[in-house]
């Protein structure tokens, strides 16, 4: 239990940053609520866009899918050669095609664009397209306006290095309310400090409620403030995680090396297919193409047993010449520094855990803006000096003699 002069400079950390960041936490939050269902709220707001009504399985393979919708759009003017292809995960969804729009040179604010173009699978027809990274309130831009704010607060790597200093604050106060929480050696202060009492108007419900759910939200929310400061700041955490764990190297790979004249490049069926002998267990989820002659197949794809859900962690290289494998990131097999910083995503999202772990992480999402609420009215609370009691002057006596007394 810290008392005295430590207890005071703590609960000052915690006030003051909590005052600095508390707007940009609540809207972390709040925004992180839709986004963990991200999936499920685009399909609904954008049914004709991300599926094909009716369709049922079996899908074709990977291969064939990427090669016919990449040949189909790069024939047609009006897109071109896509930069990379979301392939389907059901057999009623349709492949979303990537084209990166150029950033402003020195425009700091400024977000990373990408033109998304839908396309069914079978029937090779553009289903509508749309710019992801736009800010916009209308069905298709909505999902995409509430990951912009949460994780760039659509002002670019500026916003991006603020959400992910946000991260560390929320870390800190976590840490710091913990400190301040933890209660005497005893049973009857540990249950104490976890009882909430009081009627809701009054001081001692908020600051009990503070408190007690402060403490059962803690471990969810340091996890969240860790792993977001991990997303915008890795050049932070990842030499703070290889001084204790084994990280591998993560630079990008080219091309190998030829003599002479290269020849015909690969294409995506036989890119996917080189990566599916890893693993033909596995679902392949993205397919980044080649940008130029040194650029290779960057391949993702779900293996059976990952934590990750959605399109997974394996991370797979491909030579765009040769077919050859460059690398293999195996979250299957990868040294403990790689296995922590791999379960930060599913943690942060829920997915790691299921329904349950979604749930949770969606509870979470309001408690910012609940403890944000609790704390200003408990700081508000203090700073009212209670009024003097004006006291009544006493009437002077009258002296026997005729003269004033006391």
């Amino acid at each position: 239990m810290v008392t005295g002069l430590p207890r005071k400079l703590l609960r000052n950390i915690h006030l003051y940053l909590s005052l600095a960041f508390g707007v940009l936490l609540v809207l972390a939050g709040l925004t992180g609520v839709g986004l963990t269902w991200i999936d499920e709220l685009d399909e609904a707001l954008n049914p004709s866009l991300l599926q094909v009504a009716g369709r049922t399985g079996p899908m074709a393979p990977a291969g064939v899918t990427a090669e016919r919708v990449a040949g189909r759009l790069e024939a047609d003017p009006r897109y071109g050669r896509p930069s990379g292809l979301q392939l389907p995960r059901a057999p009623d969804g349709v492949v979303i095609a990537s084209y990166r729009i150029a950033k402003p040179d020195g425009d700091a604010l400024a977000l990373p664009r990408i033109r998304q173009v839908m396309v069914d699978p079978v029937t090779l027809v553009v289903l509508g397209e749309r710019n992801w990274g736009e800010f916009g309130l209308t069905r298709p831009l909505l999902t995409s306006t509430l990951f912009h704010l949460h994780r760039y607060l659509f002002a670019g790597e500026i916003g991006k290095i603020v959400m992910g200093l946000a991260g560390l604050a929320l870390f800190l106060i976590g840490a710091i309310g913990v400190a301040l929480w933890w209660p005497k050696a005893t049973l009857g202060a540990l249950v104490k400090s976890f009882r909430i009492h009081g009627h809701w108007k009054t001081m001692k419900f908020q600051y009990s409620f503070h408190r007690s759910a402060g403490m059962i939200m803690a471990p969810v929310l340091l996890m969240l403030g860790f792993s977001g400061m991990y997303f915008n700041l890795p050049d932070w955490v990842r030499p703070a995680v290889a001084s204790v764990a084994t990280l591998t190297p993560t630079e990008k790979l080219q091309n190998a090396p030829v003599r002479g004249p290269r020849g015909v490049p690969i294409g995506p069926a036989q890119a996917i297919a080189a990566a599916q002998a890893f693993n033909p267990a596995g679902r392949i989820g993205r397919v980044s193409l080649p940008a130029d002659k040194k650029t290779p197949y960057e391949i993702r794809m779900r293996q059976p047993g990952e934590v990750r859900q959605g399109d997974g962690s394996t991370r797979i290289t491909v030579d765009a010449y040769t077919g050859q494998l460059l690398r293999v990131r195996d979250p299957l097999n990868t040294p403990a520094g790689d296995t922590f910083l791999n379960w930060q995503f599913p943690l942060h999202t829920g997915e790691a855990f299921g329904l349950a772990g979604r749930v949770v992480i969606t509870l979470a999402g309001f408690a910012p803006l609940a403890f944000m609420v609790t704390g200003l009215v408990l700081w508000l609370g203090r700073r009212k000096k209670p009024a003097r009691a004006v006291q009544p002057a006493r009437p002077a006596r009258l002296h026997p003699a005729g003269g004033l007394g006391r």
